[in-house]
């Protein structure tokens, strides 16, 4: 069971349109393929990869907080999350249940890849994907 390296930073953007552009044409990220998630967002690729992911309002889910329903996390800033490649999911998901660490698992529609959202102490938001088996 381990990590590998970070796939993507997420931000939360006070104004979506406004960030893509400034994503875009300032810094010359793409906007490219995107899932198709239940809530607005971009996915913005430099070199072929999504780098960065803008993600617009969401809406409460069980078993999470969303930022904005419950609470806020203010000291974090606009960051919403980090993201981790993962392997063994199973050995994941027991660590975390041993450890009594709240988190959210999901099926990324279309790939099938597994993810894990959970927060750190501090309120960051943390998510692991486990590529599809």
């Amino acid at each position: 069971m381990g990590l590998g390296g970070l796939q993507h930073y997420t931000i939360e953007p006070s104004d979506l349109e406004r960030t893509k552009d400034f994503y875009c044409d300032v810094l010359g990220l793409e906007n490219g393929d995107r899932p198709p998630l239940d809530f607005p967002g971009y996915w913005l690729y430099s070199g072929g990869t999504a780098t960065v992911h803008l993600m617009g309002t969401r809406k409460p889910r069980e078993g999470i907080v969303v930022r904005g329903t419950e609470k806020k996390f203010e000291d974090t800033g606009r960051l919403d999350h980090i993201a981790f490649a993962a392997n063994d999911v199973d050995g994941m998901r027991k660590r975390l249940q041993s450890k009594g660490v709240k988190f959210r698992e999901s099926i990324v529609p279309r790939t099938g890849d597994t993810q894990f959202f959970l927060y750190d102490p501090d309120g960051v938001g943390v998510e692991l994907n486990f590529p599809k088996p």
